[in-house]
């Protein structure tokens, strides 16, 4: 399963980076407003940067909700690097819009994604992610969880190439209930990563093997 970080913050996709297991980014409009990062030139900079320290896709969002002007500005947000992904909103225009970015060689994430239904249609028209978003779903009272599992079993099954992943992470049994779902990728924020690494045991084990080394 690979780990995207989902975040705009320079500093924490270096550090999610470090750790030697990042495998790409995911953002927003929202995660780059909350850095202050605004305006259309200044964020296109600032996806150059994520490609700069991360060996993998990064997934840059469009604005539009038209088809062409998705078009645009998924060929424009395309053309920055290699590895920029394209998100699109699960919509009907977001939609046709996949299906002719897939057909112009361009990497999609489709974005927004609360149903299999949904799911299938974005792996039909050729989506390289599609992101079921699972925490949402946990919030109105759905398995979100269970939804991944769903998806996973039908991509599987019909041999789709569409890779599912796994958004709105909100802690780290939610990364844990992901890779047992079968997902090809989970995004979150760092921290749900981090709370991977902890475990009470460990602590006390570690302790105990230092102080056991400085009776010698």
């Amino acid at each position: 399963m690979k780990f995207f970080i989902d975040t705009a913050n320079l500093d924490q996709i270096r550090e999610a980076n470090d750790l030697g297991i990042l495998d790409g980014v995911t953002t927003n409009p929202s995660l780059m407003a909350k850095e202050g990062i605004r305006g259309e030139e200044n964020i296109l900079k600032h996806y150059l940067e994520i490609c700069r320290i991360v060996d993998g896709d990064v997934s840059a969002e469009v604005i539009a909700t038209d088809y062409e002007g998705m078009i645009r500005e998924g060929e424009r947000l395309a053309a920055l690097h290699p590895r920029i992904v394209v998100k699109i909103p699960m919509i009907r225009e977001g939609l046709k819009a996949i299906r002719e970015l897939n057909a112009r060689g361009i990497k999609t994430n489709c974005t927004l994604v609360f149903s299999a239904g949904q799911a299938i249609l974005a792996a039909k028209a050729g989506a390289t992610y599609v992101s079921p978003f699972i925490g949402r779903l946990d919030d109105i009272s759905t398995d979100g969880i269970e939804l991944i599992a769903q998806i996973v079993d039908i991509f599987r099954y019909y041999e789709f190439e569409t890779q599912v992943l796994a958004a709105s992470i909100r802690h780290s049994m939610h990364i844990v209930g992901c890779a047992e779902a079968g997902a090809d990728v989970v995004t979150c924020p760092l921290e749900p990563i981090l709370g991977l690494l902890k475990h009470p045991l460990t602590d006390l084990g570690l302790e105990k093997f230092l102080a056991d080394h400085n009776r010698q």
